[in-house]
């Protein structure tokens, strides 16, 4: 039924550009207009990690619903936790439009929105008016563009939505606004968590739940490169790495606009992220837990990125070719890879096949 519904609905969507397309799809989530799964899939895909007790390990990537529209249609959709933002604390446009290019060919989107959303205090009152509701709701924070200390950006994330966040994403990775991918280099990173971490710790003085947090990085990042964010992140007792955001790669894209400047995501990013994954994996020792993302559009890819080392898995772009019904098809699939390898529980699968992941080349 639900594959049919989307086959109905894919001709309208793909003849909106596709900003349009996305706040028809927000729209109608905002109407009640979406399928409904159970969030808890059984005991084999709960997932305990960041103090917090998943249904099961996957979840709608950042950009989705930036502005904290839609969390519980997200969650009444089956995913085991949602994620919003990117969210900076004024509002701001983002670049100029046209912004998203969808490569139908290839299964991908270049993007170069440029962080636009309505600022810290629209997202807050959306979740404070949720307040209460079930549900692990993630917070995604980010810097403004033309921000004097992008720094203080992040701590006033910290410090504005830490009473509701179920846990918080660090964006420094998008390669839409300009010079914020410098923050992942070892001496900024440093000042920025520790300038991060303190402003958790005062929220968690003051009063109010340790909230966990997570950096999200580029797949860009040279092997030299990954070693020292890596080793800043491990320095600072992070609770999680999402691996990862955007690339800047065109390697493997056959479509006419994939000059297009901006981040690209979906299909093609897939091997790279997921080597980025198991490498990181390896780096951490398994230790932190990692959220898998990057070109899972099936159940598949989503095992793959377990194998490799993810403890959660994000996804968006798959979303926009495959429709919400990739949502359960994922869900059986990694339920069966359970039955398949004999194990109970889905973490048994966590990292069993970083290894060989980490020790493929990244095509460039």
């Amino acid at each position: 039924m639900i594959a049919r519904l989307f086959g109905l609905a894919r001709p309208f969507l793909f003849a909106l550009a596709p900003e349009d397309a996305h706040d028809a799809t927000l729209v109608s989530l905002e109407h009640g207009l979406h399928p409904r799964a159970p969030q808890d899939v059984g005991a084999a895909l709960h997932t305990f990690i960041f103090g917090l007790d998943f249904p099961n390990p996957v979840g709608i990537a950042a950009g989705f619903d930036k502005d904290a529209r839609v969390p519980d249609a997200v969650l009444k959709m089956g995913c085991g936790f949602a994620e919003i933002g990117t969210v900076t604390p004024r509002p701001q446009g983002g670049n100029a439009k046209p912004r998203i290019f969808r490569l139908v060919a290839d299964s991908a989107v270049i993007n170069r929105l440029g962080f636009n959303n309505g600022g810290h205090q629209a997202a807050l009152a959306r979740l404070e008016a949720r307040s209460g509701l079930p549900g692990i709701v993630g917070v995604n924070i980010g810097a403004n563009k033309d921000s004097a200390d992008r720094i203080a950006d992040y701590v006033a994330g910290i410090e504005t939505f830490a009473h509701l966040a179920s846990y918080f994403t660090v964006n420094i990775s998008s390669p839409n606004t300009p010079g914020l991918r410098d923050l992942q280099a070892a001496e900024a990173l440093d000042d920025l968590l520790t300038q991060v971490m303190a402003a958790r710790d005062r929220k968690v003085a003051a009063g109010h739940p340790r909230r966990a947090i997570v950096v999200k990085i580029a797949p860009d990042l040279t092997e030299d490169e990954l070693q020292q964010t890596v080793g800043q992140l491990v320095a600072h007792k992070v609770d999680g790495i999402a691996v990862s955001n955007t690339t800047l790669s065109r390697a493997g894209l056959t479509v006419r606009n994939a000059s297009e400047t901006g981040g690209l995501s979906g299909r093609p990013l897939f091997r790279r992220s997921t080597i980025m994954l198991a490498r990181v994996y390896q780096k951490t020792e398994g230790k932190i837990p990692l959220i898998g993302i990057g070109g899972i559009d099936d159940g598949a890819a989503a095992v793959e990125k377990i194998k490799a080392g993810a403890s959660l898995i994000q996804l968006y772009t798959g979303l926009i070719y495959a429709g919400p019904g990739l949502i359960p098809r994922i869900m059986d699939t990694l339920q069966s890879a359970c039955v398949d390898a004999g194990v109970t529980s889905i973490e048994q699968l966590r990292g069993t096949t970083a290894a060989a992941w980490a020790a493929k080349q990244i095509d460039d």
